[in-house]
């Protein structure tokens, strides 16, 4: 449980277990915590790296906006400053939009990639979740003290007085239209998706996305020989909110993770 500085930017990292390095990243408004259910399961078999992005938990802001292309930049230079290149990455709703930046920006850093509950493009959430993302506005921070986010952000926050700052960056960010959907399709790091059945995702996106790395467009045949290199797992009774929580997630992801040979592409 450490700081280190990369990128202009001091990022509070921990590291937990032992093995080839995993790098996780949180959602929106969140931090190392938000994996705290997880986490023992997936140290257990490797070693863990979760980071709080920039402006959010430990990791103070540092005066520039929110974007999932620079927070790309930023934590490719934490995993190079932590010397952990071929990296697995999983990251989680923001944090899954980083990851996929990750390997569209640095994929020689990264070995493999899971995104859970993430769209590569906005129209990919459902329309009442678009119109929820929150306005870039203080006073709605402000409404918004004593919520769980706010509170965790209280208690770790190195400034906790910039959660408005926070929620209006947060807010830019989500509210600005993008496709990823072509450079998404040139990801050559094997990626495994993972979502909810009952996301905030949009089915049709969860298909989609699949597609686009090259999965669903054929039979694998009888020795799956034709077995795409990306992975898809919808979780049943799961929501957004809870996917983290689940212990049907790592369960999920380590093998996936731990597969030794390199998948067909």
């Amino acid at each position: 449980m450490a700081y280190a500085e990369a990128n202009g930017v001091r990022f509070w990292y921990e590291t937990h277990g032992a093995g080839r390095p995993l790098v996780l990243l949180h959602g929106g408004f969140g931090a190392v915590e938000t994996f705290a259910a997880i986490r023992p399961a997936l140290a257990g078999r490797r070693l863990v790296v979760s980071i709080d992005l920039p402006g959010h938990g430990r990791t103070a802001d540092v005066g520039r906006p929110l974007r999932y292309e620079s927070m790309a930049d930023d934590v490719a230079a934490l995993i190079v400053h932590l010397g952990l290149a071929e990296a697995e990455v999983l990251g989680f709703s923001l944090g899954g939009g980083v990851a996929l930046r990750l390997a569209v920006q640095h994929r020689q850093l990264l070995r493999r990639l899971v995104v859970v509950s993430a769209p590569c493009r906005r129209q990919g959430w459902f329309p009442e979740v678009l119109a929820g993302m929150p306005e870039p506005d203080e006073a709605a921070a402000e409404r918004l003290r004593g919520t769980p986010p706010e509170q965790l952000y209280r208690r770790v926050a190195p400034r906790p007085q910039d959660w408005p700052r926070l929620w209006v960056r947060t807010g830019e960010l989500l509210r600005r239209d993008y496709d990823w959907s072509p450079e998404v399709a040139a990801i050559t790091t094997p990626t495994m998706l993972v979502f909810a059945d009952a996301d905030s995702v949009r089915p049709a996106h969860m298909v989609e996305l699949f597609g686009l790395l090259g999965g669903g467009h054929r039979d694998a045949g009888w020795d799956g020989t034709d077995r795409p290199a990306a992975r898809l797992a919808v979780l049943p009774g799961l929501t957004h909110y809870d996917i983290v929580d689940s212990p049907a997630l790592p369960a999920t992801v380590l093998p996936f993770l731990t597969h030794s040979s390199t998948p067909p592409t």
